[in-house]
């Protein structure tokens, strides 16, 4: 068993989840929208929300990582409640992650030594995801 994570976008879940299937190198996400789903007579879906992503999922590095869109009127708060953390052990992938997503966003800490971490470094992507990026020589998680 794994936890999965769930990040909710406010119109731009599309963009967001091909620009880290680029990042991390996944597949091209398989995306469901809105418009797709069943129609629910009593419900009927607005003309703006057909388009939004209802569900996307990407594997990164071990993980399921679930997308979607806000539906149109629901509450957004972007990003400020989550941090995702990468822990591998090959340093050159923690420093390809760590300057693809700083592109256009904010870097809290760049990538450096500490004391639990010989490469280690913390931002803010420019969709406002807080991500943390670790080198551990004896990391559990070894994929590709």
């Amino acid at each position: 068993m794994s936890v999965d994570v769930y990040l909710n976008f406010n119109g731009n879940c599309r963009e967001a989840a091909e620009f880290y299937a680029e990042v991390f190198g996944t597949e091209k996400p398989q995306i469901m929208t809105f418009g797709e789903a069943p129609p629910n007579p009593e419900y009927p879906l607005p003309e703006e929300a057909k388009n939004l992503v209802m569900h996307t999922r990407l594997h990164i590095d071990g993980s399921n990582v679930m997308f979607s869109d806000v539906f149109p009127g629901m509450p957004f708060i972007a990003g400020n409640n989550i941090s995702l953390a990468i822990v591998n052990k090959d340093e050159e992938r923690i420093r390809s992650y760590f300057h693809k997503l700083k592109e256009g966003g904010t870097v809290n800490m760049e990538l450096q030594e500490t004391f639990w971490s010989k490469c280690y470094g913390s931002l803010k992507d420019k969709f406002g995801i807080e991500w943390q990026l670790s080198y551990d020589s004896e990391a559990l998680r070894d994929e590709h």
